[in-house]
Formats: structure tokens, sequence, C-alpha cells
């Protein structure tokens, strides 16, 4: 899904890093989020809340997902899942858009 319709976004930015990442919330009729952003080259750490899904739009980056021991490479049109409760690490090679999904547990 290329656009969304009928939602609600928050105007305010998710700030992160200095500046190096940022997002906007997105609201759906029906209550669940997302948030749409871009991530700067650098090495970050994030900690979820819920469940989610991570959508890469475009970009190159590496990521290290709770448990696991080798970093696996992830380019645009890319996507991979962190549990809730985690915490996952990023290295980001090139400018990236990203989609935030929430999925719950």
């Amino acid at each position: 899904m290329s656009e969304f319709k009928g939602v609600t976004v928050v105007k305010e930015a998710n700030i992160y890093f200095n500046g190096n990442v940022t997002s906007r919330t997105v609201i759906f009729s029906d209550g669940s989020k997302k948030t749409l952003g871009v991530m700067l080259p650098g090495e970050y750490e994030f900690s979820t809340g819920e469940k989610e899904l991570m959508e890469i739009m475009s970009g190159e980056m590496e990521v290290l997902l709770p448990g696991e021991l080798a970093w696996k490479s992830i380019t645009g049109g890319q996507s991979f899942e962190v549990a809730g409760n985690a915490k996952f690490k990023l290295k980001v090679k090139t400018l990236s858009d990203y989609c935030c999904s929430f999925i719950g547990q």
C-alpha cells in the first residue's frame, strides 16, 4: 500500500538521536497506529513496547534482532518484525525511509 486514506496524522514529530531519526504518527479509524519516518546513517538501539513490523521503503541497513548473534542486511522493499518489550540495533548505511506498524503481542 503506497498511501493511507481516512487517517489522522499527529502534527508533532517523534525525534530521536539528536534528529537523526524522525517520524510522524498515523492513527487509523480502528485505533491502530503506524509511524512514517526517516533515518540518517548511523548506529541506533531501539526498544519496543509492543510487537512491530518495520517496512523499509528505501535505504540500506543492518539489523540485529533480539536473541540473534548475526546482523542481517535489509534494503528498500524488505521488512522485519521485532517482538514486544525487546531491544534491537540498527546500522543505517544510507538515508532510509520506513513505516513502522504496531501489531500487538
